[in-house]
């Protein structure tokens, strides 16, 4: 039987230790804008909501989660769960002009990292209030 079709990812979601201090940073960081209401959380409705922002020019949508349970560590990608989120850019000059605007934001990154192996890729290597790695990747046709 043939895997069912899928369209690609609909939507990222993490959880966050301020929501609303988190959803300002993605706003002014990648330009998407909150969606007027809060989600609940499916599975935790009493304990949970999300803040929904979205670029519906590309379609990028991040879901921004709040737990009562959380108790405010920050990410570490060495858990099991998530590592990393990285986003496309359409050509290599873009990752310079994302460097120049984190930069200007005051955003510690990585520059751009041009590698060879195993692949040639480009990327450009930040983290948001949480410490969640988030990277701006180009891949070279071919």
């Amino acid at each position: 039987m043939p895997t069912p079709a899928t369209t690609g990812f609909h939507h990222f979601s993490v959880t966050v230790r301020d929501v609303d201090a988190s959803a300002a940073w993605y706003e002014r960081v990648l330009g998407i804008q909150p969606i007027p209401v809060p989600f609940p959380h499916w599975g935790d409705e009493k304990g949970g909501h999300a803040v929904v922002l979205m670029n519906p020019e590309n379609g990028l949508i991040i879901g921004l989660h709040h737990h009562e349970a959380n108790d405010g560590e920050p990410f570490q990608e060495a858990r099991t769960g998530l590592d990393h989120l990285a986003l496309g850019v359409g050509q290599r000059a873009d990752l310079d002009v994302w460097a120049a605007w984190l930069d200007e934001l005051g955003i510690d990154h990585s520059g751009v990292i041009d590698a060879t192996e195993p692949i040639p890729y480009s990327v450009v290597v930040f983290r948001d209030p949480d410490n969640i790695q988030l990277e701006l990747a180009y891949m070279p046709p071919g």
